[in-house]
């Protein structure tokens, strides 16, 4: 049998440099990003248990502390550890007792696995996020539509598997199984709505009150499925910024999803030629463009300071990046040719941000990078760089 393909991940230097100062390692993302791939690659060595599998699952109940102990000086890599949430505390019992135990934890519930490691592996543990792949991870000449329209799973890259069947497995999936998991819901065409109308509202302010009223269900409910959507990695939320940090928390955030692929799907669009001339295609450009600023920060093992401005006079900027006390501002236009207007709302922020700013750009479709004194112009595939 041939041996499957295995394409480099942008985490792989931090997942190795972590695995040699913590005993547990914790790989979170959305189903199907590859993170059983990379496990397996990195930590050939270990021993493999899917906790998907109710059998194992029976059979590692059978007596947990003997389970990790006959493979935890060896490696284990217990994939999809959420299901198992009793399996933490043995972790940390053998963990403690052996200091040459190694474990690798998966899971694509992000609430489910960082509250059991917040219980039970506080300390003992360090935590990465694998997103699908970024643009650097892809390193192929595909047209902006088709970068759009394929998203970043692995199988469409890597197995040349159709992104509709990859979308409509995923959510097929997602639906029938994880959400069914998580939440009571009596209407499941409700929920399904909800997830399609989020997919409309890309770059957008989310206004739960708004789809509450279209879709026929409470604001608490609609903020609940919202923080199921974010917990499965389904999407995002992206904070507005404010002087005062507390304010972040109190304003509407705007929406993205983790992958454009999947989103091309819940909006019904079949196809590259579909994209082009869709009214959302800026929306989705736009999503692209800050989910690789997510990704770029998760691949390095830290915590994404993102953030989006407006002002009441409606002033915005698409994405404010903050690293310590400087800010880096960037309009996102999916137009192939430039125009001063681009610029005139990166010129207002600096005057409101004043000396924090560091730099301005605009990231557009276009073949030409510019530098002046006041904004960059940088082609959105330099992001790679």
């Amino acid at each position: 049998m041939a041996k499957r393909l295995f394409l480099e991940r942008d985490l792989s230097r931090e997942l190795e440099r972590l695995a040699h100062l913590y005993a547990v390692v914790v790989i979170t993302g959305p189903r199907q990003s590859g993170k059983t791939s990379l496990c397996k690659h990195h930590f050939s060595t270990y021993e493999y248990v899917n906790l998907e599998n109710p059998a194992t699952r029976e059979q590692v109940l059978v007596n947990p502390k003997a389970f990790l102990e006959q493979y935890a000086r060896n490696g284990l890599i217990i994939d999809e550890a959420q299901h198992l949430p009793e399996l933490f505390s043995y972790v940390q019992v053998v963990v403690d007792e052996d200091e040459r135990a190694k474990f690798v934890l998966t899971g694509s519930s992000n609430f489910a696995l960082l509250q059991n490691i917040t219980q039970s592996l506080a300390g003992r543990a360090a935590i990465l996020t694998l997103l699908p792949f970024s643009l650097n991870e892809i390193d192929k000449e595909v047209d902006t539509d088709s970068l759009i329209f394929k998203g970043g799973y692995p199988a469409v890259w890597a197995k040349n598997i159709p992104i509709q069947d990859v979308a409509q497995n995923y959510y097929n999936t997602y639906i029938e199984r994880d959400v069914r998991q998580i939440l009571n819901i009596k209407d499941l065409s409700r929920f399904q709505t909800f997830i399609r109308l989020c997919a409309g509202r890309i770059g957008t302010e989310f206004n739960a009150s708004a789809l509450s009223n279209e879709i026929g269900v409470s604001v608490p409910t609609i903020q609940e499925w919202l923080s199921v959507l974010e917990a499965s990695y389904v999407l995002f939320r992206l904070p507005p910024f404010f002087r005062n940090i507390g304010k972040r928390l109190v304003k509407s955030p705007k929406i993205y999803f983790y992958d454009t692929g999947l989103a091309c799907y819940l909006l019904g669009i079949e196809n590259e030629q579909q994209l082009e001339t869709h009214p959302l295609r800026g929306a989705l450009f736009e999503n692209m463009i800050v989910l690789e600023f997510v990704k770029k920060r998760f691949n390095v093992g830290k915590i994404p300071k993102l953030y989006f401005y407006r002002d009441k006079s409606q002033r915005e900027v698409d994405l404010i990046e903050e690293k310590g006390t400087a800010l880096y501002a960037y309009e996102i236009k999916s137009a192939t040719t430039f125009t001063k207007s681009f610029v005139h709302n990166l010129d207002y922020f600096r005057k409101v941000a004043g000396q924090d700013v560091a730099s301005t750009q605009v990231i557009y479709d276009g073949e030409i990078n510019i530098e002046t004194p006041e904004n960059g112009m940088l082609n959105f595939r330099n992001l790679k760089n």
